[in-house]
């Protein structure tokens, strides 16, 4: 078993009773759109935020998830035959699997081992640091030579402090460069002692306006924009990200807005422009939940285009996509 591996060993889906462990979901290795370089980006159960048009529903509970995946299923009914309280759906005739109860699913994992066709995945796995530091050190020549390192995403990383900081240590420990990935919703006195471990933190803007962030969100911006301009202060390098989402947050008011606040900033090295997409309609459905914006199209290519030239005032390095 590689260290890769680890992610989907049984044994690591159980919540550690010493030492700080992170309730992962994935790690994506040769990442280059989220820090610079060649990266793994760690992304990490668990967001404060619940965005209408999230593409990581899978990220958003601060805990273990499953997922069932119909097109994978061979109707060999394992999983009916293990789960010990009947969670396991089927259709009138009680011949095909069609889903999972999650009200009666108490995750034990049973259906889990029991799929070997991989229809039916529990989401989230606690990685020790030193499993991190041993799946990371397998690239390294590759951050050396392309300038990268490790990326923490989520959800919210630091939703999950102890781990975090002692990851982002033991990072920079072994010479690697350090991103976050936050959406800045975090007490202050949580974030402050993880800043000076970190090199790059990439944040969303997602609205300007407080009432329209906290409807498309669930929580208003007056913390994120706080948390904001106290970075700023202390010159951290930032990469503000804007996920373009037609109708709700593409107002010529709310771009210009964002683009103020980011020249105001001087350590805003740079802004990337992240139109929808419905990547999300397809995880919602695997974890048993509607999509919000299921029928929404995604901005047009001029829209994107035009979005960009508010930040291409303001700043040299504007991405779309995050290319």
């Amino acid at each position: 078993m590689n260290w890769t591996d680890k992610l989907y060993d049984f044994n690591a889906l159980q919540e550690p009773e010493w030492e700080p462990r992170g309730l992962v979901f994935d790690v994506q290795r040769f990442a280059i759109h989220d820090g610079g370089g060649i990266r793994t980006n760690v992304f990490m159960k668990g967001c404060p935020l619940d965005c209408l048009w999230c593409q990581n529903p899978e990220s958003i509970r601060w805990r273990q998830d499953i997922s069932f995946i119909e097109l994978h299923c061979i109707q060999c009914r394992k999983c009916v035959e293990v789960c010990p309280v009947s969670a396991i759906e089927t259709d009138g005739n009680e011949q095909r699997v069609t889903g999972i109860d999650r009200k009666k699913c108490i995750l034990c994992g049973a259906c889990f081992k029991s799929c070997y066709a991989g229809a039916i995945n529990i989401i989230g796995r606690w990685l020790s640091v030193e499993d991190l530091v041993a799946m990371v050190r397998r690239d390294s020549d590759f951050y050396i030579a392309s300038g990268g390192g490790v990326t923490f995403s989520g959800g919210e990383p630091t939703g999950q402090p102890k781990f975090l900081l002692a990851a982002l240590q033991a990072m920079q420990g072994i010479g690697l460069h350090t991103a976050v990935e936050t959406c800045l919703h975090i007490a202050w006195e949580q974030l402050e002692p993880l800043l000076s471990h970190v090199n790059l933190l990439l944040t969303d803007i997602k609205h300007m306006n407080s009432q329209q962030h906290s409807a498309l969100t669930g929580v208003p911006n007056d913390l994120i924009l706080d948390n904001f301009r106290k970075i700023a202060a202390r010159n951290i390098p930032v990469r503000v990200r804007l996920p373009l989402i037609s109708g709700l947050n593409d107002s010529t008011q709310n771009l210009q807005e964002t683009a103020d606040l980011v020249f105001s900033c001087k350590n805003v090295k740079g802004v990337d422009v992240l139109p929808y997409n419905r990547l999300g309609i397809s995880k919602c459905r695997q974890l048993g939940s509607e999509y919000a914006l299921a029928d929404l199209a995604p901005p047009s290519r001029e829209k994107v285009e035009e979005a960009a030239r508010f930040f291409r005032d303001v700043v040299d390095d504007v991405t779309i996509g995050g290319a």
